[in-house]
């Protein structure tokens, strides 16, 4: 077990102990300086985020690790795209090898430029599933929503994991939460998974529990509790296990087939319940965000099952043996883009 993985298991674990955990705690109190610092000059007014001329839509979380974002982005994204507007999805591009000090187009929502190892897997994903909808990597954010004003008409731009990056106005704010892991040890980085304390809900305009499980019950009971606790408007986005496809022919793969589950995300531990209808003869974990070789899978037999975000990495080794599983998202969009000052955000 290498250390990122260590630290992830501590980071939910509900009473960590141990010298790691004790010299983690220590940096933790740096951290908890440094962003409480950030966010005292945003709240103060003293720095200013930058506004753009288009409607903006933050989507993101106070941990680190796979909350389920990307289908949610999705779902507003495609949402937009139906009535009409003109969408731009903006991420970091986290796991690419482009250079994210300048705006990489991904897709302009007609045409793709960059194959999953350049681009992120997350990017491509969005790039390869939503049509009509652009996709562009930066870390400056205002710099990117500039560029998709201007050069590609955009009217609604959705941050990917945009909560914390404070530097560009944002008119909704939706942070989600998921069902199971919650906030962890509820510790800040490096000791837990909080990118920044409990005052971060003042800025929050929604809320959305997101249940990774076939029983919603804890996912519905949460989302009461939040938006009483906090005071803010809370739903569930139901995410839930549709069907397994080869990734190169798109034929299904039958319940109770013999497989090797394989991840690099966040929380892989809910990927593989999701397989719980197969027989999982392995399991094999990459760090998250993992550039696969084909070394990784040469010693694999039979059927392997992977994720969406990994199946567009792993696509390119060529392996026809390869499965993704398809996840479907139940979630009320309209609802969580409402607004009193403007009714589902346009």
């Amino acid at each position: 077990m290498n250390l990122k993985t260590e630290i992830t298991k501590l980071h939910y674990t509900k009473e960590p102990k141990g010298v790691l955990f004790n010299l983690l705690k220590f940096c933790s109190v740096f951290y908890g300086l440094g962003s409480g610092f950030k966010n005292f000059l945003y709240d103060k007014k003293i720095l200013k985020p930058k506004k753009v001329n288009a409607y903006v839509i933050s989507v993101g979380n106070f941990t680190t690790g796979g909350v389920g974002k990307t289908p949610v982005v999705a779902e507003i994204a495609r949402y937009f795209v139906d009535k009409g507007e003109r969408v731009c999805i903006i991420s970091r591009g986290y796991g690419g090898k482009l250079d994210n000090k300048k705006v990489n187009v991904i897709s302009d929502g007609i045409n793709l430029f960059y194959k999953a190892d350049i681009a992120g897997d997350e990017p491509y994903w969005l790039a390869v599933n939503l049509n009509m909808c652009a996709v562009l990597t930066c870390s400056n954010r205002a710099k990117a929503a500039k560029y998709a004003i201007k050069e590609l008409g955009v009217t609604k731009i959705i941050l990917d994991d945009g909560f914390q990056h404070r530097k560009l106005h944002r008119d909704l704010n939706i942070v989600l939460v998921d069902s199971e892991k919650m906030f962890g040890n509820e510790n800040l980085l490096p000791a837990g998974p909080l990118r920044e304390g409990p005052e971060g809900f003042k800025r929050v305009d929604k809320l959305v529990i997101v249940s990774k499980n076939t029983d919603h019950t804890r996912a519905e009971k949460l989302a009461k509790i939040m938006e009483k606790k906090q005071k803010v408007k809370t739903l569930t986005a139901k995410v839930e296990p549709d069907y397994i496809y080869n990734i190169i022919s798109g034929e299904h793969l039958e319940k109770g087939a013999e497989i090797t589950a394989l991840s690099a995300i966040g929380q892989p531990e809910q990927f593989y319940a999701f397989l719980k209808d197969y027989k999982i003869k392995n399991t094999i974990t990459f760090d998250d965000h993992h550039q696969y070789t084909t070394d990784d899978i040469k010693n694999i037999e039979g059927n392997i099952v992977t994720t969406e975000k990994d199946a567009v990495k792993l696509a390119l080794l060529g392996n026809p043996n390869i499965y993704a599983l398809k996840l479907k998202t139940v979630l009320d969009v309209e609802e969580l883009c409402y607004t009193d000052n403007n009714k589902a955000a346009g």
